[in-house]
């Protein structure tokens, strides 16, 4: 069966390879704190199906407990190591086995394997806390090898870290009208496919979300750049097929045969 990307918004997404549902940073609130879903329904129940959740850094925006409440018992969270320790309400998620790892750990869940990897940013669970654990993404192994960025920066080695993938889920935005260190825009995520050079890719983390009452302070930065995305990777690396989808929507991207 081909694999298939779903991408529900933000950083939220479903990875269908050899018959194991992977679910991304699962975010199903209409409201967090300052923030609102814009734009896109919030994802169906269905969408909280899944064998294994990847959860990519502490932030409450991509670790949202409620969400991960969602989960059918027994349903494995991978999270970085130490994640608990940072944020007590996941051990109240008794029902749920939740695995911490490191980047370069890997885990077998039906028959794919989830491989940590290095991401380059902020760790900790903010607005406050002093525990920090290292971000990750992941790269899903089955049919494909999925690329599932978490949230990250450019660093050198990235295409080393990351290894030879099939498909990329890059973040090419955010929720607020500036970007700080450890995110990618679209030129910067453009240049990361170009490091990566996966067969295909899906811009995600953009015009979702955004702060109540700031819908006219640079509003660009909400509608634009999956559209600037298309048109840098088409300049920075022309092989590679970009898959702008909507929220809810679903793609099967070519793999290597």
């Amino acid at each position: 069966m081909p694999v298939e990307i779903t991408w529900w918004g933000h950083a939220t997404c479903t990875v269908e390879d050899m018959g194991t549902r992977v679910l991304t940073d699962p975010l199903f609130a209409r409201r967090l704190a300052h923030l609102r879903r814009r734009r896109g329904a919030p994802p169906p129940p269905s969408a909280a199906e899944a064998d294994v959740v990847l959860v990519s850094h502490l932030h409450a925006d991509h670790l949202h407990v409620p969400s991960l409440g969602r989960l059918a018992p027994g349903t494995r969270v991978l999270v970085p190591k130490g994640a608990p320790r940072a944020v007590p309400a996941l051990r109240k998620l008794s029902t749920l086995k939740i695995i911490e790892v490191e980047a370069g750990e890997r885990v077998e869940v039906g028959r794919v394997t989830i491989e940590a990897v290095r991401a380059e940013h902020d760790g900790r669970r903010l607005p406050v806390g002093p525990h920090m654990v290292p971000a990750l993404g992941y790269v899903v192994n089955g049919e494909a090898r999925t690329y599932f960025a978490g949230d990250t920066g450019l660093f050198d080695g990235m295409a080393e870290a990351v290894g030879e993938v099939d498909v990329a889920l890059l973040p090419v935005g955010g929720w607020g009208p500036y970007l700080g260190s450890g995110h990618l825009d679209a030129g910067r995520a453009a240049e990361a496919l170009a490091r990566i050079a996966p067969r295909s890719a899906v811009p995600v983390h953009y015009g979702t979300y955004w702060p109540i009452g700031m819908d006219a302070v640079r509003p660009h930065e909400f509608h634009a750049p999956g559209d600037e995305f298309v048109r840098q990777a088409a300049l920075r690396a022309p092989g590679v097929a970009v898959h702008r989808l909507e929220q809810g929507e679903s793609v099967r991207p070519e793999v290597a045969g």
